[in-house]
């Protein structure tokens, strides 16, 4: 009997504290919900511009002049203490200049561009560091289980993004998916592309707890897509003669060379590189602030 007294007390004494145990591995599910909010920059990689070599893929392109402004907002969710699904909307401009570069052929080539990008994005999240909700307030003295300041995540997703190339012809931007640069609409092969694709963002995020509440963070990510065309730029040079004769301005906006070297702009000969897929990337600084998300009768500290 008395045994059967002493576990029950020992019994008694555990439970609480594995039911504590227990509430504070599970608190971060009162508020597992975010809204963010972020400012930033934004940047292409395709064909136009560049470093100063024969055109290459990915980051030996990167051209810093060409950052643009970016902003973004967007809602997250916990599925778990470690991950989270994380739907944002983004815009930004990208653009590329062939006056940046020194290589030959493509200095020649003087292609330039700009283009808006409208992006909604859902993308899964896996935190390499998970933050803790912890007790309340950060007061010296105060003892018990803090929550972390700092967390790191990386992300992976899919989005839809709306993009519209423009040229300045004569002082005026002028649309160029319309005109049909490469003879898009004109020869059975080659149909006008669509300004609606779908990208795929990959990247990588940092975040610090200002509170219970508010926090700050940085992230960045590429985004890689299935158009070689956000800088209407891919393919071969279409006949130019035919070109004008459909439209000078799509004549004069498909060559701006000088015409120095008119076989390097001749039908057929190469304008872009149709082996690799432009990318464009987005790194914003955010404002994070969680949502109450359930109910807790968990103790202020």
């Amino acid at each position: 009997m008395k045994k059967i007294a002493t576990y029950a007390v020992l019994l008694l004494l555990i439970l609480p504290m594995l039911s504590s145990g227990q509430r504070l591995r599970n608190r971060w599910k009162s508020m597992r919900a975010e809204v963010h909010f972020g400012i930033g920059a934004t940047n292409f990689l395709g064909e136009l511009g560049g470093a100063n070599q024969i055109g290459t893929h990915a980051y030996k392109d990167f051209e810093f002049s060409q950052t643009r402004l970016a902003i973004s907002g967007g809602y997250r969710y916990k599925l778990s203490a470690s991950t989270a699904i994380n739907t944002s909307i983004s815009y930004g401009q990208v653009a590329g200049n062939d006056n940046l570069t020194t290589e030959f052929f493509r200095n020649y080539r003087n292609l330039s561009f700009k283009s808006d990008i409208w992006e909604i994005d859902t993308h899964f999240e896996f935190s390499f560091i998970k933050d803790q909700v912890g007790h309340r307030y950060r007061l010296k003295g105060v003892r018990g289980q803090r929550g972390f300041e700092m967390g790191l995540y990386g992300f992976v997703g899919v989005g839809l993004f709306n993009f519209n190339p423009k040229a300045q012809y004569e002082g005026t931007w002028v649309k160029l998916q319309p005109l049909g640069t490469e003879g898009q609409g004109l020869v059975p092969t080659r149909d006008k592309y669509a300004l609606w694709q779908m990208s795929f963002p990959l990247g990588i995020g940092f975040k610090y707890t200002l509170d219970r509440r508010w926090g700050i963070g940085l992230e960045y990510g590429l985004r890689y897509t299935f158009t070689d065309y956000i800088d209407d730029v891919s393919k071969t040079y279409y006949d130019n003669n035919l070109l004008y004769a459909k439209d000078p301005m799509a004549g004069a906006l498909a060559d701006r060379s000088d015409h120095t070297y008119p076989y390097i702009t001749s039908a057929g000969a190469q304008r872009g590189d149709p082996t690799h897929k432009d990318a464009y990337m987005f790194a914003v600084f955010n404002i994070n602030y969680k949502l109450r998300t359930g109910r807790t009768s968990y103790p202020l500290f």
